[in-house]
């Protein structure tokens, strides 16, 4: 039997999740008291070239996970470097955030996370690596948090 060729974008487009690739405001991580909540109690750890703060937060949210990115301003003095690195963490993370939505639920979230992804590196990545590693960020998060709720 001849095999069909699939054009990889029609396919890519009819199989994609249901689930928006969006950051809106929700998801962001912004309010004073949840920053102190995070830095303070929350666990860290480092993937290269990110420092990650992850608190787990016990209330309900529309939301598997509020985010901060932060650049600091130590490591690239202009404000240019770092709005562009933050906007390619913010993109990958766009991309990739439905590993944490737990399997078979489209809305809602029991206990949402407090995320911090700090990036550390004083060179730029680019993308593709950027993607990896939160990628691989996402990942570990998800198999802590799985091992704390059981």
């Amino acid at each position: 039997m001849k095999k069909r060729w699939i054009n990889p974008r029609i396919f890519a487009r009819e199989n994609q999740t249901k689930l928006k690739q969006t950051f809106t405001k929700e998801e962001r991580l912004y309010e004073k008291k949840l920053l102190e909540q995070l830095f303070k109690d929350g666990k860290s750890f480092f993937i290269f070239p990110f420092k990650v703060f992850v608190f787990p937060l016990k209330t309900t949210a529309k939301y598997p996970a509020k985010v901060l990115i932060s650049v600091p301003k130590r490591n690239f003095k202009r404000a240019v470097d770092r709005n562009r690195i933050k906007r390619l963490v913010r993109e990958a993370y766009r991309h990739n955030k439905y590993i944490l939505w737990p399997p078979g639920k489209k809305a809602g979230c029991i206990y949402p996370l407090l995320i911090g992804l700090i990036y550390t590196a004083k060179v730029h990545l680019d993308y593709e690596e950027v993607e990896r590693k939160i990628i691989l960020i996402l990942q570990q998060i998800l198999e802590k948090n799985e091992q704390v709720t059981e």
